[in-house]
């Protein structure tokens, strides 16, 4: 590393270091700027544009005028297909989420495959929170399914149309019942998270996560690391609204992105 006279800011010496830094930034934020990466690396604006277009022609990032973005990533859709995928990184997740939840705790769960974790690790007769009394909201069959019979949760499912493809229910009678309730957590799952916000596939899903974001007292986001730098259909919420988010690997650029806006980072072990 290398410290410029004029910024007195350390930069990557070498181009190849420096392109990775850049390429982290791109894939964690969704998107940078050009005159952002001048200052924070302490190089000319001619020398980022030099990056850009080689990291473009290596197909890790999208090049545009003033800067760049993160390539789209294929979002799985299918429920079931998710559920088998990143299975020991969502276990890992799970338990890392009980650890934040005290007995006497109201709580928000809604669909998703990582959420949905959550839940089987909530019905776990060995699990740390199985002494806990919860009262527990939810907006999604399964959850609702699974936590059915711990004796020491109180468990309500929503009303509303059922989206039979994730299990969950949402709409108008959604909206108009959630108005009734208060979280001191909820658990959001998302299959975006980026500079842009917190974002999922469906706007009728979002609608349903964004109203709980105004009624919780603190929101989670249990999240697997590829959802880092994608953005989906539907904005939920800006990152100023997200109080912890919960995965299972990190990076120095999303504990930089975390950190500006405030969000505790927990990082799951396996």
């Amino acid at each position: 590393m290398t410290v410029s006279a004029g910024s007195q800011r350390p930069h990557p010496a070498f181009a190849d270091e420096r392109q990775a830094q850049i390429a982290e930034l791109v894939s964690t934020r969704g998107r940078v700027h050009i005159a952002e990466l001048t200052e924070k690396l302490g190089v000319t604006e001619s020398t980022i544009r030099k990056d850009l277009t080689a990291l473009h022609e290596r197909g890790l990032l999208k090049r545009t005028h003033g800067g760049a973005l993160a390539l789209p990533s294929t979002i799985e859709r299918d429920f079931h297909q998710r559920e088998t995928k990143d299975q020991p990184a969502k276990h890992a997740i799970a338990r890392a989420c009980l650890s934040l939840l005290n007995d006497g705790d109201s709580v928000f769960l809604d669909g998703g495959t990582t959420v949905d974790s959550i839940a089987r690790a909530l019905a776990d007769p060995t699990s740390p929170a199985s002494p806990m009394r919860l009262s527990i909201l939810t907006t999604a069959l399964g959850v609702a399914t699974k936590i059915a019979k711990s004796p020491r949760i109180d468990s309500l499912l929503l009303g509303g149309e059922v989206r039979a493809d994730e299990g969950t229910v949402v709409g108008a009678l959604t909206l108009e019942i959630l108005e009734r309730f208060s979280f001191n957590l909820a658990f959001i799952g998302a299959s975006g998270f980026s500079e842009s916000g917190v974002s999922v596939g469906s706007h009728a899903e979002a609608a349903v996560k964004a109203s709980v974001v105004e009624r919780a007292r603190r929101v989670v986001l249990p999240l697997v690391h590829t959802k880092v730098g994608s953005t989906d259909f539907a904005h939920v919420c800006d990152l100023d609204e997200v109080d912890t988010v919960v995965l299972d690997e990190s990076t120095p650029a999303l504990e930089e992105l975390c950190a500006a806006h405030e969000i505790e980072l927990v990082t799951a072990r396996r």
